[in-house]
């Protein structure tokens, strides 16, 4: 079992920069690779970032690319989230995701069914 806690959401404006924290516990967080999705009203859950167990093989989906950074601080157990330039697009409800599976190891998955764990979610809301 793992469980993830995300924080760090908030109100900001557009431009603005903001950085989510996922905290976990449960089981080795240098065994699984960790991803962030996000959900915004009326949409589909959408892949934003991924990185490996080791943390040296990351990916992003094309529209936060050269804007969010994904990093993990494994002798924390946290993975991070640091948005810059943040735009009213990016505003959703955003999750951290475990996969534990050994074929994550060298690289994350940018498939939501490929996660295996969860985090409740923090709002981020970008106003223009």
């Amino acid at each position: 079992q793992v469980q993830l806690v995300e924080s760090g959401g908030g109100l900001v404006q557009a431009g603005d920069s903001l950085t989510l924290s996922c905290a976990a516990s449960g089981r080795t967080f240098s065994r699984y690779s960790m991803g962030w999705f996000r959900q915004a009203p009326g949409k589909e859950r959408e892949f934003v970032a991924t990185i490996s167990w080791s943390g040296v093989s990351t990916g992003y989906a094309d529209s936060v690319k050269g804007r969010f950074t994904i990093a993990r601080d494994n002798a924390k157990s946290t993975v991070y989230l640091q948005m810059n330039s943040l735009r009213p697009e990016d505003t959703a409800v955003y999750y951290c995701a475990a996969d534990t599976s050994l074929n994550s190891r060298f690289s994350g998955s940018k498939d939501s069914r490929q996660y295996d764990y969860w985090g409740q979610g923090t709002q981020v809301t970008v106003s223009s």
